[in-house]
């Protein structure tokens, strides 16, 4: 029996032919999408609500309830939000613990408050405290401990326990990391890894805000062992950050040795003068920095170093987390349309930040995994 011939005309073979491929390709690309989903599809919806926070309220999850409970400290009680799924299941999946950075919002600021409600949805607790100092973007060391006593808190609630900071807030929650054997993970998100780098990144480089260079003299004043330099230098910090153009002359000109070598320091707008500045400033002040900059632990860490960080931070650079990454044995994530904080638009997630949307994807992967025992 000879073969049947097609007797249409070449344009609608053509065209039947393309519509086959274009079934088939569709079909392979539904079935990708499902196994996707199958094997990332908590770490799918988590990374989209990051990027784009108004599909929040319509991708799957549990309800989540924040409560507040108090984190016994030296004597007094740190003040904390906990998000948990509102069905408080009998065993929750782990427990991460969210560290703030520079932001008077602390606890509350809007971008964090959002990854705890949207990890909690996913089943995991999520344990927010309140640091004081660095709501009044400070660090005094301090920090550390009280991080400390909240990864106690923290592996009360549950287990396994990770923990994750921010910007300037990574640093502590780094530091504090090596201390607690049972940690799963530990992630820097934005965060430093010498604070002597970053004094030169804010006052010496391109396009550096003027805000950020009041922010770190109220970060370095509370450094400074001279007490009325450590209020005078407060006190200028507080009036810039407050309105730029404040005259502060008489305060500046009532400073000590100590205030004047860190004014100047902020002042600074030449690469090749912060060494000779660095070295004018008071012992303490490099005390400080030497214990607050988490390079030298990073190969302490027990669990897993999770890194990331927008290449176009104008807050600490991003070569920052590189040199965390390497000294930890790690691999860093760098994000090229990502800030220092804040969301993609659909745009950016559709062009030039789709790489980075999957990159996003791996990151929040590791943050859900970090629940499993």
């Amino acid at each position: 029996m000879s073969p049947t011939r097609d007797t249409r005309r070449p344009g609608v073979r053509t065209r039947a032919i393309a519509l086959r491929a274009l079934l088939g390709a569709a079909a392979l690309g539904a079935s990708a999408a499902g196994l996707l989903w199958l094997g990332y599809g908590g770490a799918l919806s988590l990374s989209l609500a990051l990027a784009l926070p108004a599909t929040e309220n319509w991708l799957p999850g549990t309800e989540v309830t924040r409560e507040e409970v108090p984190i016994p400290f030296a004597g007094r009680m740190l003040a904390a939000d906990l998000y948990r799924p509102a069905h408080r299941p009998a065993r929750p999946r782990g427990v991460i613990l969210l560290v703030h950075g520079l932001s008077p919002a602390g606890r509350r600021q809007p971008d964090l408050t959002r990854l705890g409600r949207l990890l909690a949805r996913h089943g995991q607790l999520v344990l927010v405290p309140q640091f004081d100092t660095l709501a009044a973007f400070t660090l005094d060391g301090t920090e550390i401990a009280a991080i400390g006593a909240a990864l106690d808190h923290a592996a009360s609630l549950a287990s396994p326990v990770a923990i994750a900071g921010f910007s300037f807030g990574a640093g502590p929650a780094l530091l504090a990391a090596p201390e607690r054997p049972g940690i799963r993970l530990a992630g820097s998100f934005g965060g430093y890894a010498d604070l002597r780098s970053v004094i030169a990144f804010i006052t010496t480089s391109e396009g550096a805000e003027q805000y950020n260079r009041w922010k770190l003299l109220q970060l370095l004043a509370g450094f400074v062992g001279h007490e009325r330099d450590h209020g005078r230098l407060g006190a200028i910090a507080r009036a810039k950050l407050a309105d730029p153009s404040e005259d502060t002359g008489r305060l500046e000109s009532a400073l000590g040795e100590d205030g004047q070598a860190v004014l100047a320091l902020v002042h600074n707008r030449r690469a090749d003068a912060v060494s000779p500045l660095l070295a004018r400033v008071s012992p303490s002040i490099h005390a400080a920095l030497d214990r607050l900059s988490p390079l030298p632990v990073m190969s302490h860490l027990r669990g897993r170093a999770l890194i990331a960080h927008g290449r176009a931070d104008i807050s600490i650079p991003y070569t920052e987390s590189l040199r965390l990454a390497r000294a930890a044995g790690a691999h860093a994530v760098i994000l090229n349309t990502f800030h220092h904080t804040g969301s993609l638009s659909l745009l950016d997630l559709v062009g030039p930040g789709a790489l980075d949307a999957w990159r996003l994807v791996g990151l929040a992967d590791a943050l859900l995994r970090a629940r499993e025992p």
